[in-house]
């Protein structure tokens, strides 16, 4: 606010002093008027009511002229009458010519003889038509207009001029610039310097002014940019002459007799600024402070912890004002009931999540059962009796294992018995037909797996893979660590799988075809991304005529770490 105010009173300021300048300029000019047309009079007194009313044969205008001299003299340097020759008809005061000096070539008697419709003024210059008896040196303007002369009656051209003291100008506009800010200078039309407060530092090329574009501009204000510096500019163009009265504030000067009150306003800011200060320790100790504490006291809501180890609602805040006590007690009950609300969601996903496994496993036991038993039948009508017995003993060991006292989760040792029971099944029943080799890396046998997964990998593996080649099948098991995870590969060397087929076989298009090599891997990976979160799962990669591989890819748990985070859920 300080800011605004002072921005507000420097712009209010300029726009008074924009106006005081301007009653400056137009006072300056009534006087400048006054003192021309002053000027004007005793050129036209001495044009309309002397020299048209005489014959210059025998007529002589030097006592009028001596007379208008010396009625005037405070004003004027000299009154001349000259021939279109350069010839002098008449001077006052009377002083001797100084030699060598040529009317017709002096720049009034040239604009006279050009224009003689016209009365001209000239920029100041030193008088140089007469010798001073004092050897004084005097600045004068020049006013010069074409007369007509009359000799014999008849009449031919000549020049009258008047020489203003220039010292009367200058008076007039040292009154002006004595004081106050800014300064007022004259130019004539072509922006010539007439006058100027800083005149002699210009000539010495020690400051600039604008006065070539000052000169173009017409009557009125305007602010401008000049020489780095910012200025608020007045015009007013002075009658019969053209010349322009310019006055020029820079507005730091302004800025400056603003000292006091930009002070003021200094010292106002500061004793606001420790009031705020003042005021927001009060309200932060009233409000802001106990609302921060009530915030750190649950932050972990913010992160989305909520489990029974985090929601304590005994380390919620309570304090402050009376509202802010009663958002802590309403988030201590809020807390109470999320907890509530989060235990009984994972009773629940627990539920949910063992019925899913036991209703994909149901899915996994007839599936084998039925192609084992299958077996056993084609066995024992082609009177394979030893066959037939070893076979349902392996299935009985493979049942024990699939069983495993109600357990989902094994060993991979475990899981690699069950594996090795069922190619000892399948190699009864498709005898030289294929070979199998499993190669576990002992540092991953005690790791945790869901159990049956291997094992519909294989039936795959042997059904659509080895099971119409002759005798040149291979399949082969490995299993080993990699980047802190476990992977169980099996590969065939079979006819592998056509391109649009291995891209369903994991979504539910493998499914909703209800049978085929499709369902047992659909299976395998629903289960293991039911259990396992993140990117656990299957694997597929296959080449027609060149074989399949399936790998596993499981989080590597030992089984005894798993068993106590069971014991302890």
């Amino acid at each position: 606010m300080a800011i605004a105010f002072y921005t507000h009173s420097i712009n209010t300021i300029r726009k008074n002093t924009i106006k005081e300048n301007e009653q400056i300029v137009d006072q300056v000019s009534w006087n400048l008027n006054s003192y021309i047309r002053n000027m004007m009079g005793i050129s036209d007194s001495m044009y309309y009511s002397v020299i048209k009313n005489r014959d210059l044969t025998n007529e002589r205008i030097n006592k009028e002229m001596n007379l208008l001299y010396e009625a005037n003299k405070d004003n004027l340097t000299s009154i001349v009458c000259a021939t279109e020759d350069g010839a002098i008809v008449a001077a006052s005061p009377v002083s001797t010519r100084k030699p060598g000096v040529d009317l017709k070539k002096q720049e009034w008697f040239v604009k006279a003889s050009d224009e003689i419709e016209n009365i001209h003024f000239s920029t100041p210059h030193v008088e140089n038509i007469f010798d001073n008896s004092n050897y004084r040196y005097f600045w004068v303007v020049s006013l010069s207009r074409s007369v007509e002369l009359t000799y014999f009656g008849n009449v031919r051209n000549g020049v009258l001029l008047v020489d203003m003291n220039y010292s009367g100008i200058e008076r007039m506009f040292e009154k002006v610039n004595d004081g106050g800010v800014g300064y007022v200078y004259l130019c004539d039309p072509e922006g010539k310097i007439i006058y100027h407060p800083m005149q002699k530092a210009i000539y010495a090329d020690l400051i600039k002014e604008n006065n070539l574009e000052h000169a173009k501009n017409g009557d009125g204000a305007f602010s401008e940019r000049f020489d780095g510096q910012e200025r608020d500019v007045v015009v007013k163009t002075v009658g019969y002459t053209g010349w322009k009265i310019i006055s020029v504030t820079p507005v730091s000067e302004l800025a400056l007799d603003m000292g006091q009150m930009r002070n003021y306003l200094f010292m106002v800011a500061i004793v606001i600024l420790i009031l705020i200060i003042f005021g927001n320790y009060i309200i932060s100790y009233v409000v802001t402070d106990p609302i921060r504490k009530l915030e750190e006291s649950i932050a972990y809501l913010e992160e989305g912890v909520v489990n029974e180890d985090s929601m304590n609602e005994d380390d919620i805040f309570i304090g402050g004002s009376q509202e802010i006590r009663h958002l802590g007690r309403t988030i201590k009950s809020m807390i109470r009931q999320m907890k509530k609300l989060t235990d009984d969601m994972v009773r629940e996903q627990k539920a949910k999540r063992k019925s899913e496994l036991d209703a994909l496993q149901s899915q996994i036991n007839p599936h084998f059962l039925y192609n084992t038993l299958d077996s056993v039948v084609w066995m024992i009508e082609g009177e394979r009796y030893k066959d037939a017995i070893s076979m349902v003993t392996a299935l009985a060991q493979l049942f024990r294992i699939s069983l495993s006292k109600g357990n989902n989760i094994i060993t991979i040792r475990d899981e690699m018995i069950h594996a090795r029971n069922y190619l000892n099944i399948q190699k009864v029943r498709y005898k030289n037909k294929f070979t199998a080799d499993i190669d576990i890396d002992p540092e991953i046998e005690n790791c945790a797996t869901i159990k049956l997964i291997v094992q519909p990998l294989l039936e795959n593996a042997i059904y659509y893979g080895v099971e119409h080649m002759d005798g040149e099948g291979e399949i082969k098991v490995r299993g080993y660590e990699k980047d802190g995870d476990i992977y169980i590969s099996v590969s065939d060397n079979g006819m592998g799988i056509p391109e649009d087929t291995l891209a369903t076989l994991l979504t539910d298009k493998a499914r909703s075809r209800g049978k085929g090599s499709g369902i047992g891997l659909w299976n395998v990976n629903q289960r293991i991304q039911i259990y396992f979160k993140g990117d656990y799962g299957l694997m597929i990669e296959s080449e027609l005529d060149e074989g399949t591989t399936v790998t596993i890819h499981l989080p590597k748990i030992p089984i005894d770490e798993y068993r106590r985070e069971e014991d302890a859920k």
